[in-house]
């Protein structure tokens, strides 16, 4: 397992724990079943905020799943676990290669070069892609927030509304959006 570290234990950032697995072809069904089970144990820990997963297209292997915590604290809690070490020694068998971990703290788990040689992007790319993901949703998320405010003028309150619209472009932002859009633009990115 090769891990880099991130930050010290006292900074209140939080982490995203990015796990690589290839698994075998023939242990694809079991795997799935594994992994829904070990992203159930892993929010019953202190400060676990969510988990991404980037699955193969078909024909490939390889799964990227990104588990989000408050704190370093919280993660190294997890990682750490019983829990966890029982889950990965049952799955070993089913993986080709070791899994890869990284700990990566704030924006910069969007930006981490695909290989460990790989180069950090220039701030530049990393702003024109940020603002490229954000700036649309700041135009259609309160669009399509306006019906529930028409419902519910409660909610279309000053300083409510914005706060349920940047919380649904942060959300869409950091689970759906950006994931996807780094890997698109990553030959770009990280060249």
């Amino acid at each position: 397992m090769s891990t880099h570290e991130s930050l010290p234990s006292d900074h209140c950032e939080g982490v995203t724990i990015q796990i690589h697995h290839r698994v075998r072809p023939e242990a694809v069904e079991r795997y799935e079943t594994w992994l829904r089970q070990i992203i159930t144990i892993a929010g019953r820990f202190p400060g676990h905020q969510g988990v991404h997963i980037l699955r193969p297209p078909e024909g490939h292997h390889d799964y990227e799943i990104a588990v989000r915590f408050a704190s370093d604290d919280d993660a190294r809690r997890w990682r750490e676990s019983a829990e966890r070490r029982e889950l990965m020694a049952s799955i070993q068998g089913d993986l080709q290669q070791a899994e890869r971990v990284e700990i990566v703290s704030g924006i910069d788990y969007w930006f981490t070069p695909p290989t460990p040689t790989g180069k950090q992007p220039t701030r530049w790319k990393q702003w024109l892609v940020t603002t490229a993901v954000i700036w649309p949703l700041t135009m259609i998320v309160p669009l399509l927030w306006l019906p529930l405010f028409g419902l519910l003028p409660a909610l279309g309150t000053w300083g409510i509304r914005h706060g349920l619209v940047a919380a649904t472009i942060v959300g869409l932002v950091v689970y759906v959006i950006m994931p996807r859009v780094v890997k698109l633009v990553a030959s770009w990115l990280f060249r």
